[in-house]
């Protein structure tokens, strides 16, 4: 049975003008997710700038997510790092503090092979008694996982079970799916592509566009469940304009622009992050304009 169905929002992580976390307004932004009708929260990904988070902060977010989820709906904690160790250790303290499964991104700037990522994978996913969800977004990390690979993983580590796909090559991710004949749990990984991924047999989305939309984001996948396959459809390409506009510059950059702009308080960035241009600022709020968010 897959960790969820549907969408899943990658959440941002708020901080003060200080830099530090804002706890409060996380508290506030996870409710909001909920009452959206979100079927899982993922915690500390990219969007959360988990990459400029220290340890400490890491798991203390991800605690923190757990304690104000309190099971309501799946919580899956990005843990993963370039070193094997470090990935094991914070998918050991996620799992103490009660996430239903973990998120772990291929090994970045190593560029390890194919067999070092089956090996990476497999000791972190043995370290630990929680599902898995692989994380494939060769656009960050400067390595593809292959199709085979993935497979391999599903099929030979029992806690492995599917992948967030963010490679954004749908035949890539359509052999997948021929091969994995069912042990692949899939996930899309860009919002442009929801319907495509749930048309080949995926489960659902892990959504930066969710942030902003959790509503449309769960409808989009819920009426693809429910059959009304045109419905979904329009939505996915109604959502385009926007989604175009959240990613004109590195993700969560715009995200965080929107919603302080919608009066969600996300704050700032941490560096090397900066504030959004000016130009793509306007396109962005007139974007959200016409999807009737402002």
């Amino acid at each position: 049975m897959a960790i969820f169905t549907g969408a899943g929002v990658a959440i941002i992580t708020p901080f003060h003008e200080d830099g530090s976390v804002n706890y409060e307004k996380f508290a506030e932004h996870i409710e909001a997710q909920i009452a959206g009708g979100t079927d899982a929260i993922v915690v500390c990904g990219t969007t959360g700038e988990a990459s400029t988070l220290t340890h400490e902060e890491h798991l203390e977010v991800i605690r923190f997510c757990v304690e104000k989820t309190a099971g309501r709906i799946p919580v899956i904690a990005g843990t993963g790092s370039n070193c094997t160790e470090t990935a094991v250790y914070l998918s050991q303290e996620a799992e103490k503090a009660g996430v239903d499964g973990v998120l772990l991104v291929t090994p970045y700037y190593n560029k390890a092979t194919q067999k070092g990522l089956y090996e990476h994978f497999r000791i972190i996913a043995g370290s630990i008694h929680i599902p898995v969800i692989l994380y494939n977004i060769p656009g960050r990390t400067g390595v593809t996982m292959q199709p085979e690979t993935i497979v391999k993983l599903c099929r030979e580590v029992p806690n492995i079970v599917g992948v967030k796909d963010a490679t954004g090559n749908i035949g890539m991710t359509a052999k997948l799916m021929s091969l994995a004949d069912g042990c692949v749990d899939l996930y899309s990984g860009d919002d442009n592509q929801v319907v495509p991924i749930l048309a080949l047999g995926g489960k659902g989305v892990i959504s930066v566009l969710s942030n902003i939309a959790p509503r449309q984001t769960h409808d989009m996948c819920a009426k693809f469940f429910e059959g009304d396959v045109a419905g979904s459809c329009k939505m996915q390409l109604d959502a385009i304009p926007l989604v175009e506009a959240l990613f004109c510059e590195v993700n969560p950059i715009p995200v965080k622009k929107a919603m302080n702009l919608m009066g969600m308080e996300a704050g700032p960035l941490r560096r090397p992050l900066t504030e959004m241009e000016d130009a793509n600022a306007a396109r962005l709020e007139a974007a959200m304009k016409d999807y009737g968010l402002l």
